[in-house]
C-alpha cells in the first residue's frame, strides 16, 4: 500500500532532507512540498541534486492539497505547527512535526521556554513524542490510533535532545545516576541545525574556523532533555556549540554516579548499553576503547553510542553521535512516520554513512 505524504517547509535543510528520503521510500508518495518563497520551482532546480529524479515543484502552503495526504510533516519553526496541525487533523491527516510544538507536555514548561502562548495545548495529550527508541510506548499508541481510522500527531524530538537522551538514558533508567545531583552536557553541532536563514552566526565568514558556545544557560532544548531523562528542574547542565561542520552533532553526557551504587567497569556499561538497546536497529553501542564519529553517521538516521566510566571522580561519560538533520530532524521523521503506519521502522531509511 502507497501513503500520500506532504511536506510543509520542504526548501529548508531539514525539509529538504526530508523530501530526499521520502522519495526513495517504498511505501510513501510524495505529491506535495510547500515553500512560499520557492513556490513554482522544480525541487530539482533549488536543489541539482534532485536532477533526474523528480519533476515536482515548490507550492505555497495555501494551494497545496494537504487533505488528501494521508501524512504531513511539518518542517516548520516552532508556532507555524500550532497553527496547522488543528486543521490537518480534524480533517483525518496524520501529522509529524518536526518542530518544538508538540515535544513539552506542559504548555507553562512551553510558554516560559519559548516565550509564547501555546495555543494547541488540547492536542498536547494526543501528541506522542518522537524518540522510537526511548517513547516507543506513544508511538505504538498512536499507530493504534491511526489504525482505528484516527489521525495521529507525533511531536519529533530535537536534535540535541536526541544525541543526548540516547547517550544517557540506559545509565539513567538503570538508576546508577544521582537523582540529586547535576548532569552535565556539552554538545556540538554542525551549521545546518540554526536553519537555511544565514545569520551573523551562521554565515561563512562567520563560522569557519570557528567554535563557539551560544544559548549558554538558556538554550530552549533544556526542558525537553530533562523530560526525556526524568530530570529534575535545575539538575541539568546544557551548552550547545556551533562548529564550522554541514552536518553532524556530538553530545558528551557528564553524570554523577549514585552514592549508593557500586562503582561498575567501563566494559560493565558498555554491555547494560548494548542490552538496552538491543531492539533497536538503528542504535549502535561502540566497542570498549572506541567513542563516536560524527562522520560515521552523517547522512543516515544512526546514532553512535559510547560510554565511559570516570573512576576517580565517580562519573559516567555517554556520548552520542548523530546527523543532526537526520537523525536529529528528518531521518528520525520517517522512522516516526514508519511505526505509526506499521512499516518497519527502519524503511527507506539509510544504514551507512558515507566511509570517507
Amino acid at each position: 500500500m502507497t501513503y500520500k505524504a506532504g511536506i510543509v517547509g520542504a526548501a529548508g535543510f531539514a525539509g529538504i532532507e526530508l523530501a530526499r528520503l521520502v522519495l526513495a521510500h517504498p511505501s510513501f508518495e510524495l505529491v506535495a512540498a510547500t515553500s512560499d518563497a520557492l513556490a513554482g520551482t522544480p525541487l530539482a532546480k533549488a536543489y541539482p541534486a534532485f536532477a533526474g529524479v523528480t519533476d515536482l515543484a515548490f507550492s505555497t502552503h495555501a494551494e497545496a492539497n494537504l487533505s488528501a495526504c494521508d501524512v504531513v510533516f511539518l518542517a516548520v519553526p516552532h508556532t507555524a505547527a500550532l497553527g496547522m496541525a488543528p486543521a490537518l487533523i480534524a480533517q483525518g491527516v496524520t501529522v509529524v512535526d518536526l518542530s518544538a510544538d508538540f515535544r513539552l507536555k506542559d504548555p507553562q514548561t512551553y510558554e516560559r521556554w519559548y516565550k509564547t502562548p501555546h495555543t494547541a495545548a488540547d492536542l498536547l495529550r494526543k501528541a506522542a513524542f518522537g524518540l522510537p527508541e526511548l517513547t516507543g510506548d506513544e508511538l505504538a499508541r498512536a499507530s493504534a490510533e491511526r489504525a482505528r481510522g484516527g489521525a495521529a500527531l507525533v511531536g519529533c524530538a530535537g536534535c540535541y535532545p536526541t544525541a543526548t537522551s540516547l547517550a544517557a538514558a540506559p545509565a539513567i533508567r538503570a538508576g546508577l545516576v544521582d537523582a540529586q545531583g547535576v548532569v552535565v552536557v556539552d554538545a556540538v553541532s554542525g551549521v545546518t541545525g540554526a536553519g537555511k536563514k544565514a545569520t551573523e552566526r551562521t554565515h561563512f565568514c562567520f563560522a569557519n574556523e570557528n567554535l563557539e558556545a551560544y544559548g549558554v544557560a538558556t538554550h530552549r532544548h533544556t526542558p525537553e532533555i530533562e523530560q526525556i531523562l526524568g530530570l529534575r528542574a535545575g539538575g541539568l547542565v546544557f551548552t550547545p556549540h556551533l562548529a564550522p561542520l554541514n552536518r553532524g552533532l556530538l553530545s558528551t553526557v557528564t553524570m554523577p554516579l549514585s552514592p549508593d551504587a557500586p562503582l561498575p567497569s567501563t566494559s560493565e556499561l558498555v554491555q547494560l548499553y548494548r542490552d538496552f538497546y538491543a531492539s533497536s536497529p538503528l542504535v549502535t553501542v561502540m566497542p570498549e576503547g572506541q567513542l563516536p564519529k560524527t562522520a560515521s553517521v552523517a547522512g543516515t538516521n544512526r546514532a553512535h553510542v559510547g560510554v565511559v566510566v570516570h573512576e576517580a571522580a565517580r562519573m559516567i561519560v555517554g556520548i552520542g553521535a548523530i546527523d543532526n538533520i537526520g537523525k536529529g530532524a528528518a531521518g528520525q521523521a520517517l522512522q516516526c512516520a514508519n511505526i505509526v503506519f506499521g512499516l518497519p521502522e527502519t524503511t527507506g531509511l539509510d544504514y551507512v554513512s558515507v566511509p570517507v
